[in-house]
């Protein structure tokens, strides 16, 4: 069940929504200054050191002439989905699971393309150090577990992992999540802040060229390879502005697929220039550590199976009730150009 604070605050954003749709008009375009679309730029958040679809669209040309606007960087998905509620930003992404318990709290977005995903080349791991007593489901009763945010991937993934190996309500309520910045999580862990650590990309990989951690499980060993996170808008923006959304998603699925058919290393040379470009003073070290996509679907197309696991986890956990969300009715690929075949 929802519980009265989360609609509580879900009412406070969608009214807050309502205001700032009524009062903000920045970003509209003014009459021929971006051809047929409504608005000439889309506010987004960023990550430090890391070059989104949506950017790497941009600095493709994939979205002229829209132009992007960064109003500053974020660490969390469920912070970022947030921000397009409340009209801060014009779009946003966020884990699955995320953008589900947003939408089951009445916020009123819709997802609309892959964010990132999970193969064999892009995964998380649940590490620990080589002497801990850690091996299976049961032995984190009691431990201490640094994620980056709550609520979103990195726990739900842990959670799923501890039910699967029977453990009750109680026995994951045992299971402490310590929010720790991703970069100092194997500090946090090798200094015994924590007992285990959730690591990826370049900080798994430089963890493990130290040495003395091992992983308990992975994300892709539980689930295989799937889409996990979606960029969103709200209904709000997509009522009012659809030539606009349909060139961002069109724009950020050619994006995804030129990353995912392109050498791995043209790939890497063209985010460390975006990041060289854009003088944000950030480390552009992590885009080397850069692998692939992720992103099950052709051109970030969006599945029933990216929205239906977690749906199923949160009705099991009592976060849903049964059929109070349906897969179809979150998501939408009708502005994808690859929903019919090769764009």
């Amino acid at each position: 069940m929802i519980s009265f604070t989360s609609l509580r605050r879900s009412c406070l954003l969608i009214g807050l929504l309502v205001l700032v749709a009524c009062t903000r008009d920045e970003g509209k375009a003014a009459s021929g200054s971006a051809g047929e679309l409504e608005r000439a730029t889309l506010r987004h958040q960023g990550f430090s050191g890391m070059v989104s679809y949506p950017e790497l669209a941009e600095d493709l040309g994939y979205l002229a002439p829209l132009k992007l606007e960064y109003v500053g960087n974020t660490i969390s998905g469920p912070q970022d989905i947030q921000t397009v509620v409340t009209g801060d930003v014009d779009f946003g992404g966020a884990f699955n699971g995320a953008v589900l318990k947003l939408i089951a709290a009445k916020a009123p977005i819709t997802a609309l393309v892959g964010l990132y995903g999970v193969d064999e080349n892009t995964w998380s791991g649940y590490y620990v150090l080589d002497g801990s007593p850690i091996r299976a489901a049961r032995d984190f009763i009691g431990k201490k577990v640094a994620v980056n945010t709550v609520g979103a991937h990195q726990e739900f993934v842990l959670r799923e992992y501890l039910a699967r190996a029977g453990l009750t309500k109680e026995d994951i309520a045992q299971v402490t999540l310590v929010v720790v910045p991703p970069i100092t999580s194997e500090q946090a862990l090798r200094q015994g802040q924590v007992d285990v650590a959730v690591l990826q990309s370049i900080l798994r990989d430089k963890a493990l060229e130290r040495g003395q951690i091992r992983s308990v499980f992975t994300d892709h060993e539980l689930f295989g390879a799937f889409t996990a996170g979606s960029y969103v808008m709200s209904q709000h923006f997509l009522r009012e502005n659809p030539k606009t959304a349909r060139r961002f998603v069109e724009g950020t699925a050619r994006a995804i697929e030129w990353a995912r058919n392109t050498p791995r290393d043209e790939v890497r040379a063209r985010m460390r220039a975006i990041v060289a470009r854009r003088g944000r003073n950030e480390d552009p070290s992590p885009i080397q550590y850069w692998r692939s996509t992720g992103i099950a679907g052709t051109g970030g197309l969006l599945s029933n199976r990216d929205y239906q696991l977690w749906i199923d986890w949160l009705v099991k956990d009592g976060q849903l009730e049964p059929r109070q969300l349906v897969p179809g009715k979150v998501y939408t690929n009708e502005l994808n150009p690859y929903l019919h075949g090769p764009a």
